[in-house]
């Protein structure tokens, strides 16, 4: 039976494969973080000497702390920026990146939200404040209520990317630290509008098509969604010990799908 102690921003867990007394700690992206306490969890079940901890706080929080030797793996909802890499390499840390998933990020509004598709213009134009009521994309005369993510998101740095190609998000904007309170946020605001991992939509929100595709697993893979991107961890180096059995069993079936379970989409 494993223990699970739940941190403020961080679950603490028993996790492992036939590696007696080792600690793990991997630190980073929210949009990543169900991917890897599950297979954490999973991966415990085998033997619950290894301790594994996995802490939240954002794609640039975990980058930082595998540069600072402060986690062995690192996860992010973007790639690792050269600059970082620069940096790493000043420090003596070689980044290694894992793909262990796809994701789509979805763009979301209130269930009772009329407008069921925009363009990516339209999306740009909204979050820039170019577009500022609901009536100017054929909803209610009702002013648009933005919630975004912080910039020390992957998310975040993804949509700027993709959707506004580098452009800032307005400044009435309410900016939240995770996917789950962007859905949250949405949720109980009649007029917001948000975008979100693909595993973290559920009931109380609704995912609008962009350019008359909407979010899925079959589009993120064939590429026909426009807001498709990779999930990744980073290594020092090529992993050993505990830190390879972990990935790897994170890239074998059983950890696909858990990947698939959780609304993402499997690498293999």
């Amino acid at each position: 039976m494993r223990n699970i102690i739940i941190m403020s921003i961080a679950m603490l867990m028993l996790a492992g494969i036939a590696f007696a007394g080792d600690q793990l700690v991997i630190t980073g992206s929210t949009t990543v973080l169900p991917i890897a306490q599950a297979c954490a969890e999973d991966f415990m079940d085998n033997n619950p000497n290894t301790d594994i901890t996995v802490r939240g706080g954002g794609s640039g929080v975990g980058i930082a702390a595998l540069l600072d030797s402060q986690c062995d793996i690192a996860i992010s909802s973007r790639d690792i920026k050269s600059s970082e890499v620069d940096a790493a390499r000043e420090k003596g840390i070689e980044p290694v990146e894992h793909v262990v998933a796809l994701d789509a990020l979805a763009v979301v509004v209130h269930p009772k939200n009329n407008v069921s598709k925009l363009t990516t213009e339209q999306v740009k134009d909204i979050f820039t404040g170019k577009i500022t009521n609901w009536s100017q994309v054929g909803g209610a005369n009702r002013k648009i209520v933005l919630v975004s993510r912080d910039v020390s998101s992957g998310t975040f740095e993804v949509f700027k990317d993709v959707i506004l190609k580098g452009d800032a998000v307005h400044e009435s904007a309410l900016k939240v630290a995770s996917n789950q309170a962007v859905a949250t946020t949405v949720a109980s605001t009649p007029d917001g509008i948000g975008y979100i991992g693909l595993g973290y939509l559920n009931k109380n929100v609704k995912d609008i098509a962009l350019n008359g595709v909407k979010a899925s697993v079959k589009d993120a893979q064939s590429g026909q969604y426009p807001l498709t991107r990779k999930l990744n961890m980073y290594s020092n180096g090529n992993p050993t010990g505990t830190a390879k059995a972990y990935l790897d069993y994170i890239f074998s079936k059983e950890g696909q799908a858990i990947v698939a379970e959780l609304g993402f989409v499997p690498v293999k």
